[in-house]
């Protein structure tokens, strides 16, 4: 049965099978992010992390766009001409945001419906998978307003798509299309704009039925392998393989092999 969580304003939050699915839900506002949608964000990640059966999490968003990063709203300069100190906002909501997506050991998959901006982009980058609908776009905005790329954005940005593009697409806040995304390997894939809510049921659906424990192990070491010499990344391969072989899943898809049919894993 699905289970739909009620007192939610500036996201939606559904979970079912244990899949859970967050769409940002400011769409008069292009879903940027405020602090109560942060604080919306955290419960929903609450629900998530003390779920027994996790199998997945989907991120997207509603109306025309994903998330247009910070509602500036929120960070007018004062009348008086006094400043603000703006790493308060990223330690406080941005850092654990970013840091339990990262640790969730299920795959977090972002389904972009729309254009990503500053820290909106960011976000999308702290996702394991993400599909993007054609019409979708990345900007990092930072520079427009005289700031950097943060919320993990000058961590994900050069190790998904080097120096180069990386500090270009910083330095010069140029629209990057979902197509030239994919081809940076910025992103998995693009599906049509009219295929979105195809994409999520399937996402979901994969989620759903896929070997949950494989999943995590192989998040869990492809995000240590970049700090990882290549015998310290072994070792972790053999410890998480070991753990692997002794699931209920590896036999459930070894007999489904010898047995040539579509395995019935449940995550275990």
């Amino acid at each position: 049965m699905s289970a739909h969580v009620p007192a939610f304003t500036q996201i939606q939050f559904t979970l079912d099978r244990g899949v859970g699915v967050i769409t940002l839900n400011r769409p008069e506002r292009m879903n940027s992010f405020t602090e109560v949608m942060h604080g919306e964000l955290s419960r929903a990640l609450d629900l998530l992390e003390g779920h027994k059966n996790l199998r997945g999490l989907v991120i997207t968003g509603a109306g025309r766009g994903f998330c247009a990063g910070q509602d500036l709203g929120e960070r007018k300069p004062a009348e008086d001409g006094s400043r603000r100190d703006l790493s308060l906002m990223l330690e406080k909501c941005y850092r654990p945001l970013i840091n339990r997506l990262r640790a969730l050991p299920v795959p977090v998959v972002c389904i972009m419906n729309g254009v990503a901006a500053g820290a909106g982009a960011s976000l999308v980058l702290a996702c394991d998978v993400v599909f993007a609908v054609e019409s979708a776009r990345f900007v990092q905005a930072f520079s427009k307003i005289g700031l950097l790329p943060d919320a993990g954005g000058t961590w994900f940005l050069p190790r998904l798509v080097g120096s180069a593009r990386a500090m270009g697409a910083a330095l010069f806040g140029e629209p990057v299309s979902a197509a030239q995304a994919e081809a940076w390997g910025l992103i998995w894939r693009v599906v049509p704009d009219a295929a979105l809510a195809e994409t999520i049921q399937q996402v979901t659906d994969t989620l759903a039925a896929g070997p949950t424990r494989a999943y995590g192990a192989t998040k869990a070491a492809l995000q240590a392998s970049s700090g990882n010499t290549l015998a310290q990344q072994f070792d972790l391969e053999c410890s998480l393989q070991r753990e692997l072989g002794y699931t209920d899943d590896y036999l459930e898809g070894m007999r489904a092999f010898a047995e040539k049919r579509p395995p019935a894993f449940t995550g275990k």
